[in-house]
C-alpha cells in the first residue's frame, strides 16, 4: 500500500498551487419555497442545490441562479477580480433520456477579451472531485479547500478557471449530473451524462441576462482526467445533441476513453476509491446491473461503496489509497476479473467507450507518457481512433518521467501542459485555424 504521507503531500501541494485557504462550509440562501439544507460529511449543502419537483422541457434551460462569492477574489474598479460569479442550476438529459437538474457556475471576467470576435466562452469540465455533494466544483470556487475532520476537498480546477478568466474568456463550470444536486448519486465517468452536462452548461450560460456571451460567441471545451473524458464525449455528441453550440475547439487531457483499461489501472492505486465511484455510478445509471453486483460484492465491498458515495478525492486517498478490489468480492476476484466474466458488464462498458464517433470540430488530446493511473495507451488510442475517422486532431504526448506514484504520474502532466493547452484553445477562440498532426501518429509515443 502506498504510504499515506506521500498522498497527504500530494494533496497539500495541490492546495498550495491554488493558494487556497481552509474555510468553513457555509450554506447559501436558496430561492423562496426551496427545501431546507442537507449535510454531507459535516458540510452544509445549500438549499440552492435541491432540484425542484418539476423541470423545464428544453435542455440548457436555467432553473435558478444566484450570486456566487469567489474565495480568491480582489476588489477592482469595475467589479471584483478576476470576475463576477453566478451559481447556476439548469436542465439536462441523462443517459436514460430522463430530465435531470445540474448545477454549476458562470464567471464573467473583469479582463477584456483582446482576441478576434466577441467575448468567447469556455466550458470547464472538472477532473475527479469525488462523489459527495460537498465536492462539487461550484462549491470549490467559494471554498477552495475544505478540511473539517470529516472530509478533504481541494478545488484544484480553480487554477485553470482563473487562467482563462485572465485572458478575458468567460467560463462556465459544470458540477456534472448528481454532484452537488441532492436528488441522486453522481454518475462518475458516465459518457453521455458528462457530455450532456457540459454542453447544456453552455446553453445555460448564454441564457443569463448578466452574461456578455451570446449565441455568436465562439465556444471551447476544457477538461482533464474525468473532465477530459467529458469534453471528449461532448465533442463527439455535440453535432447531434447540441448543434446550436458551435465548438471552436476541445481540449481533452488524459481522457478515460476506455473504462475497461482504466478500471484495471486504478485498482490498487493511490486513487483506488475511484473504482467505487465508478461502480456506484454504473448502478445509478443501469439498475439492471444490481443483481450482478449483489452476486459478487461482499459486505466489506458494500460498505466501501456506501462510504465512498459521500467522499471527495482527499477522503478517498486517505481511506482507500492502495486498496485492492479483491477485498470487495465474495470470490476474491478483482473487479476486472468480474467484468471479464460478465457479458452484461462488458456491454455496458463498451457503450461508455469514447472514440467511436468523429468530432465535428478540432480537438487537442494530451496524455502523459508515464501516466499509469489513466493509462497513456488508451488515451493515445482515442487520438488514433479519431484520426482514422478524419477528425482534426492535435495529439500531444507529455514527456515526463514516472516517479513511482500513480497519482503524481497522472497529476504532473496537468500542470506541465496546462499553459500550452489554454494557449491552443485561446487560438481557436480567436478564430485561428487548427492544424492536425494525425500524419505523425505512427512515430508518436
Amino acid at each position: 500500500m502506498p504510504p499515506r504521507p506521500r498522498m497527504l503531500a500530494a494533496a497539500i501541494t495541490a492546495a498550495l498551487a491554488l493558494g487556497a485557504q481552509a474555510v468553513p462550509a457555509a450554506a447559501a440562501d436558496g430561492p423562496a419555497g426551496d427545501s431546507t439544507t442537507t449535510t454531507s460529511r459535516g458540510v452544509e449543502i445549500p438549499a440552492f442545490y435541491t432540484p425542484p419537483s418539476e423541470l423545464p422541457g428544453a435542455d440548457g434551460t436555467l432553473i435558478r441562479h444566484e450570486p456566487l462569492p469567489l474565495a480568491l477574489s480582489l476588489p477592482g474598479i469595475d467589479g471584483p477580480l478576476p470576475g463576477r460569479a453566478t451559481r447556476l442550476m439548469y436542465k439536462s438529459t441523462d443517459a436514460n433520456g430522463e430530465a435531470v437538474a445540474v448545477t454549476g457556475a458562470y464567471i464573467e471576467p473583469a479582463a477584456k477579451w483582446r482576441g478576434d470576435g466577441p467575448r468567447p466562452l469556455v466550458a470547464v469540465a472538472p477532473g475527479t472531485m469525488g462523489q459527495g455533494d460537498q465536492c462539487a466544483a461550484s462549491m470549490a470556487l467559494e471554498h477552495p479547500l475544505q478540511l473539517n475532520g470529516q472530509t478533504v476537498s481541494v478545488g484544484y480546477e480553480d487554477l485553470s478557471v482563473y487562467r482563462l478568466l485572465l485572458r478575458g474568456v468567460a467560463v462556465v463550470v459544470t458540477d456534472y449530473v448528481g454532484l452537488g444536486t441532492t436528488d441522486r448519486l453522481h454518475t462518475y465517468v458516465n459518457r453521455v451524462d458528462g457530455a450532456h452536462a457540459v454542453l447544456d452548461s453552455v446553453r445555460a450560460a448564454r441564457a443569463l441576462d448578466s452574461a456578455s456571451v451570446t449565441s455568436g460567441s465562439r465556444v471551447g471545451l476544457f477538461g482533464y482526467s474525468q473532465g477530459g473524458g467529458a469534453t471528449a464525449a461532448a465533442a463527439e455528441l455535440q453535432p447531434a445533441y447540441a448543434p446550436d453550440v458551435q465548438l471552436a475547439g476541445t481540449y481533452a487531457g488524459a481522457p478515460p476513453a476506455d473504462l475497461t483499461e482504466v478500471t484495471k489501472a486504478i485498482d490498487g492505486s493511490d486513487l483506488a476509491g475511484a473504482l467505487g465511484w465508478s461502480l456506484n455510478g454504473f448502478l445509478q445509471t443501469e439498475p439492471a446491473l444490481r443483481p450482478i453486483a449483489d452476486r459478487y460484492i461482499n459486505e466489506a465491498g458494500q460498505e466501501a461503496l456506501k462510504d465512498l458515495s459521500t467522499m471527495c478525492v482527499g477522503d478517498a486517498l486517505f481511506g482507500y489509497g492502495g486498496d485492492s478490489s479483491t477485498d470487495w468480492t465474495k470470490t476474491g476476484q478483482s473487479i476486472s476479473d468480474v467484468i471479464r466474466a460478465e457479458p452484461a458488464l462488458q456491454s455496458f462498458l463498451a457503450e461508455q467507450r469514447i472514440g467511436s464517433t468523429e468530432p465535428g470540430s478540432p480537438v487537442r488530446v494530451a496524455t502523459g507518457v508515464s501516466d499509469d493511473l489513466v493509462p497513456h495507451g488508451q488515451a493515445r488510442r482515442l487520438a488514433v481512433d479519431w484520426c482514422g475517422k478524419g477528425a482534426k486532431v492535435t495529439y500531444v504526448p507529455v514527456l515526463l518521467p514516472g516517479v513511482g506514484s500513480g497519482l503524481l504520474n497522472h497529476f504532473a502532466p496537468l500542470l506541465a501542459d496546462q499553459g500550452n493547452a489554454i494557449a491552443w484553445l485561446t487560438d481557436r477562440l480567436s478564430g485561428e485555424p487548427a492544424g492536425s498532426n494525425c500524419w505523425s501518429m505512427p512515430v508518436q509515443p
